[in-house]
């Protein structure tokens, strides 16, 4: 999908939650999606899966079939590069570069040599109280470990289909 399409859907469907007055936790609710992939649906950086057309259709009455179906359709996952300097953006990079050798180390440790995906994976933000009093943001990333693989030539399957035939 070109960008200027893609921006173009992105904008009605954006117009389409601002008018129906519904958070993305509202939606997640009446959806049962993680409120992080309801945004993700709308901005065009996710699949709309079929069973949950009736859901998304019953949350959001005033999405066109022609919306459905762009949410259908396999995204074009992209970001604009200068997303980056948006505050919330920025911090939650800093945290990540921060925290991230630790969080792999500790990775390593529970589960060994091996990462998150970030295919079979579960976003969402949530509000709660500190013992403060102040309110936090809680970002719970729940991503599926995957084993780095010992890369066997008798295991990789394009090398034992292409040896030569002795035969003609």
């Amino acid at each position: 999908m070109e960008a200027a399409t893609k921006q173009s859907v992105t904008n009605q469907l954006l117009t389409v939650k601002s008018a129906s007055g519904k958070t993305y936790s509202q939606l997640a609710e009446e959806t049962g999606l993680t409120n992080v992939y309801v945004a993700q649906l709308l901005r065009r950086q996710a699949q709309l899966k079929p069973d949950t057309v009736p859901k998304l259709r019953e949350a959001l009455p005033a999405l066109s079939d022609e919306l459905i179906a762009a949410m259908m359709s396999p995204p074009w996952r992209s970001y604009d590069p200068n997303l980056i300097q948006e505050p919330t953006v920025y911090r939650l990079n800093e945290a990540v570069m921060h925290f991230g050798e630790s969080i792999k180390e500790i990775i390593n440790e529970d589960f060994g040599d091996g990462i998150m995906s970030a295919i079979d994976f579960y976003c969402s933000v949530d509000k709660v109280k500190g013992v403060d009093g102040y309110n936090r943001v809680v970002v719970t990333l729940d991503g599926k470990y995957l084993s780095h693989s010992e890369q066997r030539t008798e295991n990789m399957v394009s090398k034992l289909n292409l040896k030569p035939s002795t035969s003609e």
